[in-house]
């Protein structure tokens, strides 16, 4: 069987989730599958930044890489309908995109997408005006539509893809993010590494840390609010900080505003985007995750931090209670006291704290182990 797959996500070396969740599940993929062809579809005028040497190690995959200018080809996709991905491939019996994109496919071709969330549906609120215009030109419904099998990253997008789009729940198949957990949380923290890692992002002694795109759906401003309100209680508190980590994305300016305001302004401090290899030791160096996010199709974040042995604080909507079930104290994301309160629980209570780090690990254990037991081949069965 000749396996076509999309990989045009991973040419911009932004490791998003999107970007996790793709080299995750091809890892997984090709280690389980060496008998059927794959053909990779990548097209990018300038070089592709993210590294994809190691998709060089299957003897069954091949990478066809295009140059053609993107806008020309989304438009040429978009009203035309051509040209078809499967044809410039060479043919394929079944072509998977692991996310949303511009696809044009000829008639025979089946046809598998990965659904990250419908978030665009439901806070559209919180992307700008080229992004929902992107999405509705892109448009996730007819290609929901047309797909013969989805693959829901969670029960929530399951859910959301049945009740917002119409799609009959036999056709969604929920298969959770691949991560590599075991190796990620391997990171060596030793003397050195705290001090490279506190010199280069400037990193105090003691700090909770959020870790994410600055963006309004993250909810990064009632954070804020929330750690006030703790420095506000206590000077048990005072040499305590607030690390906020991550590029910026879409209307950053309000937090970056929010931050300004703040009485604890000196104690609030951005460490701006973080290397891949850093992102193990930042969250063992930090006290305490926070991950308030209005909405998550999964929440990469917090499981990554359970799996580096720190205490986790999350909102109660969504995917995120699916996702991290009971080892994380779940809070309103709407509520700033409710936050500030968990990380009261957690910095006051020593016993709870290190439960929190148990469960957390005990959770990450569990979720590795389902992980390797799931044979992705049998979702290409159409």
């Amino acid at each position: 069987m000749k396996i076509g797959i999309d990989i045009r996500c991973l040419a911009e070396g932004n490791r998003t989730g999107v970007e996790e969740y793709t080299i995750g599940f091809l890892k997984r993929l090709f280690e389980q599958d060496s008998d059927n062809k794959y053909l990779l579809f990548i097209n990018s005028f300038k070089k592709i930044k993210e590294d994809i040497s190691w998709l060089g190690e299957y003897p069954n995959v091949e990478i066809r890489n295009y140059a053609f200018p993107n806008k020309l080809l989304n438009f040429a996709m978009w009203f035309l309908h051509w040209p078809k991905i499967d044809t410039l491939l060479g043919g394929a019996d079944i072509f998977f995109a692991p996310n949303i994109s511009f696809i044009a496919l000829s008639s025979k071709c089946k046809f598998i997408l990965t659904m990250h969330d419908l978030s665009f549906e439901r806070f559209p609120e919180y992307f700008s005006r080229k992004r929902r215009l992107w999405h509705y030109v892109v448009n996730p419904r007819l290609l929901c539509k047309r797909a013969d099998k989805i693959l829901a990253v969670s029960k929530s997008t399951k859910d959301d893809l049945s009740m917002l789009y119409g799609i009959p729940k036999k056709k969604i198949e929920v298969v959770y993010p691949s991560l590599d957990l075991k190796s990620f949380s391997e990171s060596d923290i030793s003397g050195e590494k705290t001090l490279r890692m506190m010199r280069d992002y400037k990193l105090p002694d003691e700090f909770i840390l959020f870790l994410g795109t600055i963006e309004p759906r993250k909810n990064i401003v009632s954070l804020v609010k929330a750690f006030e309100h703790l420095k506000g209680t206590s000077k048990l508190y005072e040499n305590l900080k607030l690390v906020i980590a991550g590029r910026v994305g879409w209307s950053y300016q309000e937090i970056i505003s929010a931050v300004e305001i703040s009485p604890n302004k000196s104690d609030i401090l951005f460490t701006g985007f973080v290397n891949d290899f850093d992102k193990a030791s930042l969250y063992k160096l930090a006290k305490i995750f926070v991950y308030p996010s209005f909405f998550e199709g999964y929440g990469f974040p917090p499981v990554e931090a359970m799996a580096n042995g720190v205490p986790v604080i999350t909102s109660n909507c969504s995917s995120i209670p699916e996702v991290v079930q009971d080892a994380a104290i779940l809070i309103d994301p709407y509520r700033p006291a409710e936050i500030s309160l968990a990380i009261r629980l957690l910095l006051d209570n020593k016993v709870l704290y290190n439960d929190f780090i148990k469960k957390g690990k005990k959770h990450i254990s569990e979720i590795e182990e389902s992980y390797f037991k799931e044979d992705l081949l049998s979702y290409f069965k159409i």
